[in-house]
Order: structure tokens, then C-alpha cells, then sequence
């Protein structure tokens, strides 16, 4: 599976971005499609998932002011985030989880100045 995500740039505190993750895959056939993020220095973490079934899970950092959602007929999986603050900042990943293998997209970067 093959994953491009988009989207990141530089935004003011409060501010609000979407990124996009376009996979290669017919996302039905995923088991869950998920954004993480890695700031410098950090390890990387996890802040949303969407399972095949719909269901969402959320960091509790990000919870109410992200939101990922999905669009099967494009394959792309998508993060709202809202009410940006300077410690978003980091590069953002989408990944694939198969249950036997995880993928991962190269990541955007996301900078949320003061």
C-alpha cells in the first residue's frame, strides 16, 4: 500500500488545517487507516484512527479539536484539526494498518506558530 499525505504548511496559533492522505488501495480492504505525528525529538504518536467499520479513536491531546474522516469513492483519508496551537507542530503521518503488515506515508509538515 502507498500513502501520500498533504496538506501541511505553516498556520497561526488558532488556525485550522486538513490534511489528506491518498492511499493506493481500495480502503474498504484496510483494517484501519491512522495520523501520527513525530515532533523533533519525540517519539512518534498516535492521534487519530478510522476503522473499516467507521468507528474513530483519538489521542486525548487532539480529541474535539481534530476530527478524521474518510471518502471511499477517492480512497483519501483525511484530519481536520482545529484550534492549532504551537505544540502541533511536527511532521504528520498517515498509515495503513493490514493487521499483517502497517504501511506509512512520508509525512507533511505542520508548523503552528505563536
Amino acid at each position: 500500500v502507498q500513502l501520500q499525505a498533504s496538506g501541511g504548511g505553516l498556520v497561526q496559533a488558532g488556525g485550522s488545517l486538513n490534511l489528506s492522505c491518498t492511499t493506493s488501495r481500495n480502503i474498504a480492504s484496510i483494517n484501519a487507516l491512522g495520523w501520527y505525528r513525530q515532533a523533533p525529538g519525540k517519539q512518534r504518536e498516535l492521534l487519530a484512527r478510522i476503522m473499516r467499520g467507521g468507528r474513530t479513536v483519538y489521542a486525548d491531546s487532539v480529541r474535539g479539536r481534530f476530527t478524521v474522516s474518510r471518502d471511499g469513492s477517492k480512497n483519501m483519508v483525511f484530519l481536520q484539526m482545529n484550534s492549532l496551537k504551537p505544540e502541533d507542530t511536527a511532521v504528520y503521518y498517515c498509515n495503513a494498518d493490514m493487521i499483517l503488515d502497517i504501511y506509512w506515508g512520508q509525512g507533511t509538515l505542520v508548523t503552528v506558530s505563536s
